[in-house]
């Protein structure tokens, strides 16, 4: 029966140096021959490379080969999909902080599908990025794993998975801020629109939400908390579920600024006027939520800092064990939608 740690790695590699012992000749003429950069050589010694590196089962490390050649100055970054505000917000926070190093960033999107995560990262490292940053970390997928055990330098923003070098907003305090804005507000009955579980930003907001209302004496109602993704329909569909709730919330808060236009339709729909009959809170401040025709109340992500404290881990050579996680603090910003408790 296989170990642990046989599970997690899996078999091992075959290297540059598998192909030159069997094949008898040294690693650097192998690199050679299998360089695609440079002339294809029809020699002897040549072909015999290539068939004992097909034989062998030999895959190049275009990771390892472009980080070899030394830097670029280009980094890869890989968001879900850039119609979503919020990630093309962060793109351009990166964009900009390459820029001001003299680095240039490239984008790849995924849908936020764990499969094409992986072949986004490999044709951003078959372009010799010197390193990536992804905001599409899930509690679900090993692929950061995957990435530190092949030695490609990546960071994590927005999202973490606790471990890896990550650079995201204090989720858990900006749940906490946007649940205590409510109850100073007079609200005790507060729906919220969760997200994605699979998204540690998601779970963050939840958690400091929840123990907001813990420190007001209050009991979190799980049926007052509904899944959804970060799109807007999800927030318009979440909003009527809740509600469905008898009793029915008198505010609401929503954990992505997307779920949060998708909510107010949603009410819209329903006959209801926000913050007369429901207040709501949502989360990031993308550009458009201060012009709706009732401005929402919103917690805004710091995305230039976070942007630079990513740049600054991916450059880094010796992180202390501390410094792997850098938090950088959303700030509550008031608007229209939210009211006193009538």
């Amino acid at each position: 029966m296989n170990s642990k740690a046989d599970e997690i790695t899996g078999p091992s590699r075959v290297t540059i140096l598998d192909v030159a012992a069997a094949a008898g000749v040294s690693k650097s003429t192998v690199s050679r021959i299998l360089d695609e950069r440079l002339p294809r050589s029809d020699s002897e010694t040549a072909r015999r490379v290539r068939k004992v590196a097909e034989e062998l089962g030999y895959v190049r490390d275009v990771s390892a080969a472009s980080l070899r050649r030394g830097n670029t100055m280009t980094v890869g970054v890989i968001v879900p999909r850039l119609t979503d505000t919020v990630m093309a917000m962060l793109y351009e926070a990166l964009a900009k902080a390459c820029s001001r190093t003299g680095r240039f960033a490239i984008v790849a999107t995924t849908d936020d599908k764990p499969k094409a995560d992986r072949l986004a990262a490999e044709s951003l490292l078959r372009r010799g990025v010197d390193g990536l940053i992804l905001s599409t970390a899930r509690e679900d997928d090993d692929f950061p794993d995957e990435l530190a055990r092949r030695g490609v330098p990546y960071v994590l923003a927005l999202r973490t998975d606790g471990h890896s070098l990550s650079s995201v907003g204090d989720d858990r305090l900006g749940g906490y801020l946007a649940a205590r804005h409510l109850l100073d507000l007079g609200h005790r009955r507060i729906g919220v629109i969760a997200g994605p579980s699979y998204a540690s930003s998601s779970r963050g907001r939840v958690e400091g939400f929840s123990q907001a209302l813990k420190e007001a004496g209050l009991a979190v109602d799980p049926s007052c908390i509904i899944p959804s993704t970060f799109g807007i329909e999800s927030g318009a569909v979440a909003v009527e579920t809740l509600m469905n709730l008898s009793p029915r919330p008198t505010a609401i808060f929503a954990v992505n600024d997307n779920t949060s236009i998708g909510a107010l339709s949603g009410l819209t729909k329903l006959g209801l006027s926000v913050p007369q009959d429901i207040s709501i809170v949502g989360y990031n401040d993308i550009p458009i939520v201060s012009h709706l025709p009732t401005p929402l109340t919103t917690l805004r992500v710091p995305f230039e800092q976070i942007a630079a404290n990513a740049l600054d881990l991916l450059a880094g050579d010796d992180v202390s064990v501390d410094d792997r996680i850098r938090i950088s603090a959303p700030t509550l910003i008031p608007r229209k939608s939210t009211a006193p408790l009538r």
